[in-house]
């Protein structure tokens, strides 16, 4: 009788659980991506707002970002063993904002090694984290701040299965300090987290709109098929494009209006890119990110 008790508690806590409803996206016939919807984060996506994916890899897979809450990644992991049932072998977290890497705590759990940028430690833990703020209290249940526990400088190359993988460090402050870029060569595949973004306008609030430019320069001109950013959905060689375009559009206006003598709230107001107006987040993060390259482009100056 107690054991009914017990088996009946433990299967209703099961259906009481947080559930995503997460759906896996074939990317190609190794690579298998959780495409988040292009909003800000809330109580309604409980940061399901952000791209993670699994690649196989020989007989592992290689996480790339593991999301926004354990619940996130636990969800996530559960559905990808439905389709093939492998060890990870290692997560990489793409940079620092912790959208991409809270889901880490699930991982841990598991025993498995977080690659990062160094940058991590620095960072230094959050008192509290943006999804601790705006997601539902279920969502966010067991997860816990978990960083990386093998880091990043200038680069590294890992070998799965026979499989090199190659992580760069980005080097210089470009969407964040923290933005490392994960090539796959058997795949011609590059994983390049928020350096890219589809779907919505790119955030510029911890960048350099100077350097974050360089960087998607030095993509375009390799020989990839697959380039899959931290949000937005196209992940062909055409998926960086609207970020670059976006940008360099950007800054050559605000050059134009420090030329012009233009101050930075006037800018802001005057700056308005009507072209990007119907774009998810433009109303978010527009003006901000004139004020963020006003900044820079004013100091550089």
């Amino acid at each position: 009788m107690r054991l009914l008790v017990v088996l009946s508690i433990l299967f209703m806590s099961s259906l009481l659980a947080f559930e995503y409803k997460l759906q896996a996206k074939k990317v190609s016939s190794n690579i298998y991506c959780f495409f988040g919807e292009p909003q800000a984060i809330n109580s309604k996506n409980n940061g399901n707002m952000v791209n993670s994916c699994f690649v196989e890899i020989g007989n592992h897979y290689l996480v790339i970002d593991s999301g926004p809450t354990y619940n996130y990644a636990k969800e996530a992991h559960s559905l990808i063993k439905k389709i093939k049932n492998l060890p990870v072998a290692y997560v990489i977290n793409t940079h620092v904002h912790d959208d991409h890497w809270l889901g880490n705590s699930y991982y841990k759990k598991l025993g498995i090694d977080i690659i990062g940028s160094k940058k991590f430690q620095e960072e230094g833990k959050l008192e509290t984290t943006r999804m601790q703020r705006m997601v539902l209290p279920e969502a966010y249940e067991n997860t816990t701040q978990e960083f990386p526990n093998i880091f990043v400088d200038q680069e590294k190359k890992l070998k799965i299965d026979n499989q090199e993988i190659f992580i760069y460090s980005v080097n210089q402050k470009a969407h964040t300090k923290s933005d490392l870029l994960i090539y796959i060569p058997k795949l011609k595949a590059i994983f390049v987290g928020d350096v890219v973004f589809n779907d919505r306008v790119p955030s510029l609030r911890d960048g350099d709109i100077n350097r974050w430019i360089e960087t998607l320069q030095s993509i375009q001109e390799g020989n990839y098929k697959y380039i899959i950013g931290g949000h937005g959905s196209l992940i062909n060689k055409h998926s960086i494009d609207f970020t670059y375009n976006y940008l360099v559009e950007l800054k050559q206006k605000v050059l134009e209006a420090i030329e012009d003598g233009i101050d930075i709230e006037d800018a802001t107001t005057s700056i308005l890119m009507p072209e990007y107006k119907n774009v998810h987040m433009y109303d978010v993060l527009h003006k901000q990110n004139v004020e963020t390259a006003y900044r820079t482009l004013e100091w550089e100056q």
